[in-house]
């Protein structure tokens, strides 16, 4: 940490602490099902009139021309004092793309909304047929003159229900590999033929969608790239995905938290301290994620191992389910007292537990598919040996 590093990091603190409410502070502490629409929204905006809204894209487009020690400071002060996360399908996955494959009218059309906060986007990937197997969708879209008329099927949408736009893989022709003829589009949620329907995850929460298309007309100028190689772009927006899927930013605050909860007397005491294996997993993972942030690093400073984001992406994701589990064993019989319409209803005064103690069994329900959301640990580990070794 040089002396430029902790200044920068000293920065960060005020802003956050500046800018967030004590409120949304322990909301965010509880949980992001704590959080509305709205408080995402308040977030980016803050960032945005800060110069922060894109730290990782290029300056001319609105980055902040940080490094990569900049951005690893940045989210893990962002973690530890509760500011809400930077909702990935915007700044962290479609916003690259539209910087490095967008036209300049798309540029100027998407890029500003999305660095103020002023439009959420979803991410239409995933189908009832085409999950790991992502080559396989069979969300049709053919051409009509200026537009394309899309029908189809995505599901898994993470909040569809609160967006203004959806970057969407269709198939535009049936060719002989599946990854041909795949197109990536750009669609209005609030045009005629878009039909949004609410899963509810195993917190019981609505976090994730079902969309169908029906006919929806989408004007070809919205379309990225070249029609058919969709699937080119859909790789280098998967690699911004699983990076921000690992949550890396987030580890060391939940394992500093684990270690809180461990301490307090009326949770868990020296009933966890004197456990060996317990504090045996406890440190390991520390070591792990030591090794995962050095990653992260390397990730961040060269694209020249694509490998990186997948072992990323799987070993963070694994990380994570180990310390949401470990919290839930270190609250021992506390955990029992979840219910999902008190843990939605926010901090209050009569709190059994400490805000660090909160929300940690919905979100260890939750975090069980990290594993399988942005292509599962057994395709990561494909991908990683088929770039290691050929084919």
């Amino acid at each position: 940490m040089t002396a430029d590093l902790r200044e920068f990091r000293d920065e960060v603190r005020a802003f956050i602490r500046a800018s967030l409410s004590e409120e949304l502070r322990e909301r965010v502490m509880r949980g992001y099902s704590q959080l509305e629409k709205a408080d995402y929204v308040f977030w980016q905006r803050c960032l945005y009139e800060r110069g922060w809204g894109a730290p990782s894209w290029p300056m001319e487009h609105g980055g902040a021309g940080w490094t990569a020690a900049h951005r690893q400071i940045f989210d893990d002060e962002c973690a530890r004092l509760g500011a809400p996360r930077t909702q990935p399908q915007m700044v962290k996955m479609i916003g690259p793309i539209l910087c490095a494959h967008g036209t300049p009218e798309q540029q100027a059309r998407f890029l500003p909304p999305i660095l103020k906060g002023d439009e959420w986007w979803c991410q239409g990937y995933s189908e009832p047929g085409a999950g790991s197997d992502l080559a396989a969708i069979s969300t049709r879209a053919e051409r009509d003159g200026d537009h394309y008329v899309v029908t189809g099927q995505k599901v898994w949408t993470s909040f569809a229900h609160f967006s203004d736009w959806m970057f969407c893989l269709v198939r535009t022709e049936v060719a002989a590999r599946k990854q041909e003829g795949i197109t990536f589009l750009l669609i209005d949620m609030r045009s005629p033929g878009v039909e949004v329907r609410p899963i509810h995850t195993l917190d019981l929460a609505h976090h994730t969608n079902e969309v169908f298309l029906n006919e929806v007309r989408v004007p070809v100028e919205n379309r990225i790239g070249e029609e058919g190689r969709g699937w080119t772009y859909a790789k280098a927006l998967l690699a911004h995905e699983r990076s921000g899927i690992a949550e890396l930013g987030r580890a060391r605050e939940r394992f500093e938290r684990i270690h809180r909860i461990v301490a307090d007397p009326a949770i868990a005491g020296a009933r966890l301290r004197g456990d060996a294996e317990f504090m045996s997993q406890l440190a390991q993972l520390e070591v792990e994620i030591m090794a995962a942030e050095a990653t992260t690093l390397r990730l961040q400073e060269s694209h020249a191992a694509p490998a990186l984001s997948s072992v990323l992406k799987l070993r963070g994701s694994e990380i994570t389910q180990r310390l949401t589990r470990l919290a839930v064993e270190a609250l021992g019989p506390h955990a029992l007292h979840f219910d999902i319409e008190e843990a939605s209803r926010g901090p209050h005064e009569d709190d059994p537990l400490p805000s660090y103690a909160t929300g940690r069994v919905p979100e260890y329900m939750v975090f069980r598919s990290l594993t399988i959301a942005g292509g599962s640990s057994e395709i990561q580990r494909n991908i990683i040996a088929k770039l290691a070794f050929g084919d």
